[in-house]
Order: structure tokens, then C-alpha cells, then sequence
């Protein structure tokens, strides 16, 4: 049966058939193709779309707001002091205005419940651009990138991710690999692990997909074989110093350096990052951190591997416009 995603929300992966993932990957490259050649369709004019950022971001906003003008929509931004959500009108309230107004409504925010009680009230598709739990938008963007560099199906992938993998990125990473049949290994202590309910959830669809899920503490049993290495920052803005401390302490095993990538034994081995990256002292929080650790040549990557060409990270941040554009597409485009 032909794939139809006309009116739905995009929350979380958990809520996609590796079929309809596959077909929005499908679509971000011919997406992108047409935009490379001057060949796009708009398919999503006279619509409207609202963008809530209740946390603030460079390539989500950017990759909705570029993704809805090339294909003709027009673009309201609500930062968090541009909109009543959860001040002085409820989630539910704001899903039934915006609604009578917009085509489609993104969120970026802390709760994963917030995103999900906005798509309960409101009549028109709800996009999650990332909450604490899930990062699904990110996840279309890295296996597009994946996908392009190894020139291989979903299937025929293996990727590690090293760090702290509580966060969105370690539960969205492992979730879509278990989707997409890919052999997908999560190295982190054994605390920062995914929760139960999330490793649960990949291994039954591994069985369904037949892909592999690893999870482990030892970056020897990860790494070996990894045609891409992952992760993300360690430390948050806000956090105490001596988290920072006890964070760097934890984590710089996993650390992505020139020798985590030689022990893949993959002679094309790539490193990807959702960015920002905390990989020299060219940024406030670099330095703060620099000046308390004492590590001047990044934190969960290194310099070195940074600025080499075996990071794709900049090719990462260009897709999650085309993978954007995508589900926008999908879910309202005519």
C-alpha cells in the first residue's frame, strides 16, 4: 500500500512503520535533489505554519523557517516571550487558537507530554523540533547523512554513540536504529544508559526489523566496526560547576578522539554531531569548561577530529532542512 502521512503529527519515532520513515527519507532526497537543480515544486502554498520555541536553536528554526518559504508557506516565530503557552493560557488552549490560524505547528520544548497534549488538541499536524525524550526531526537528518556516505541502505549501517545517553539523542538514535534495521551500538556508563522502558521498546522492534542493538560500557566492545560515531554535548548552560567536573570525569572515556576513530578499523570512518560541539575554547561555555577541567582540545570530540574530514556534521545540519521540509511536505503539502 502506498504511504500516506497527510494530517499526521510527528512526535516521536516510536509512532512510524519503518516504511513511513523510509518514505520521508525517500522524500527529503528527491527534496533536495529538486532544490539542488532548480527543479522544486511548491507544494505548500498559501499554507501557514507556527514555529514554538520554548528552548532556542539555530538549525531547527533555520531548516523550518528556509523549508517553509521554498515550498511557499508563510512563517510566524514564537519564542518564549512571543506566546501565553503555559503562562497564562493552557497547552490545550493554544493547540485550539493556533489551530484556527496555521496549517501546521511546531514545538521545541522540555516535555515530551507538552508536545503531545498540543497534537491532542490541535486540528492540524504537530512536529516535534525536539523535547528532553525524543529528537525525531535530527533522527530523518542522520540517516539521510548516513545514508549518503555510505551509499547503503538502512540495513547494511552500523553507528555507535558515545556519551551520555539519557538524553534525546542516545533514546532517538537507538529507537531508529531498532526502526530501521541498522546494527546500532550505545556506549555510555551504565547510569546514563537509556531507560528500561526505551531499551525495551528497541528490542522488540530489533526483532521486528531484524536489526542489531548493543548497549554496553566498554567503548572496545562499541567501536570496532562503526562505519559512524556519534554523540553530544556533555554539559548544559546552567549546570552547576561541579557537575561539569563530575560529568568530564565520567564521560572522557567515550570521548571521540583521532584513536576512537582508528579503532572502528574503518578506513572511511566518520564522526557526527547534532551540534553545537564543544570541541576548542571559542565559546563562553568551551572556556568555562577548559578553565575548570583543564581539557583545551574539545570535550565529547576533539579538535583534531573536528576539523578533519572525517566529520560530517556540517553535511548533518544541512539535511535537517531537507529532512524538515519532508515532514512539513508529507504531513500538509498538496
Amino acid at each position: 500500500m502506498p504511504v500516506n502521512l497527510r494530517n499526521r503529527d510527528f512526535l516521536k519515532e516510536l509512532d512510524f512503520t519503518q516504511k513511513e520513515l523510509q518514505f520521508l527519507l525517500d522524500l527529503s532526497r528527491d527534496l533536495k535533489r529538486a532544490k539542488y537543480t532548480g527543479n522544486e515544486r511548491r507544494l505548500m502554498q498559501g499554507k501557514n505554519v507556527a514555529l514554538i520555541f520554548e528552548k532556542t536553536s539555530t538549525r531547527t528554526r533555520c531548516a523550518f523557517e528556509v523549508g517553509a518559504y521554498d515550498q511557499g508557506a508563510g512563517v510566524t516565530y514564537l519564542d518564549p516571550s512571543g506566546s501565553q503557552l503555559g503562562h497564562k493560557e493552557s497547552i490545550a488552549d493554544t493547540a485550539r487558537v493556533l489551530s484556527r490560524f496555521y496549517d501546521g505547528i511546531e514545538y521545541r520544548g522540555s516535555a515530551q507530554s507538552n508536545v503531545e497534549e498540543l497534537a491532542e488538541f490541535s486540528d492540524v499536524p504537530v512536529w516535534n523540533g525536539l523535547t528532553d525524550e525524543w529528537h525525531p526531526t535530527q533522527m530523518l537528518a542522520d540517516f539521510l547523512t548516513m545514508i549518503e556516505h555510505s551509499h547503503r541502505p538502512t540495513h547494511e549501517i552500523t553507528y555507535a554513540y558515545m556519551g551520555d545517553a539519557r538524553s534525546n539523542m542516545g533514546n532517538s538514535l537507538l529507537i531508529m536504529g531498532a526502526i530501521m534495521g541498522s546494527d546500532v551500538r550505545i556506549c555510555s556508563p551504565r547510569d546514563l544508559w537509556p531507560s528500561q522502558e526505551v531499551q525495551d521498546a528497541a528490542h522488540e522492534r530489533a526483532e521486528q526489523s531484524g536489526a542489531k542493538v548493543m548497549l554496553t560500557e566498554d567503548p572496545d566492545e562499541a567501536i570496532p566496526g562503526a562505519m559512524f560515531l556519534h554523540t553530544d554535548v556533555w554539559v548544559s548552560m546552567g549546570e552547576p560547576k561541579e557537575v561539569w567536573d563530575e560529568r568530564v570525569k565520567l564521560l572522557t572515556p567515550y570521548q571521540v578522539n583521532r584513536a576512537a576513530l582508528e579503532k572502528t578499523g574503518e578506513r572511511d570512518a566518520k564522526f557526527m554531531h547534532c551540534l553545537p560541539a564543544f570541541h576548542d575554547t571559542n565559546t563562553k561555555v568551551g572556556q568555562d569548561v577548559a578553565a575548570s577541567t583543564g581539557m583545551t582540545n574539545g570535550l565529547e570530540v576533539t579538535n583534531d577530529v573536528f576539523e578533519s574530514s572525517s566529520n560530517i556534521a556540517f553535511d548533518q545540519a544541512e539535511n535537517r532542512l531537507h529532512t524538515i521540509k519532508a515532514i512539513m511536505v508529507a504531513t500538509i503539502g498538496d
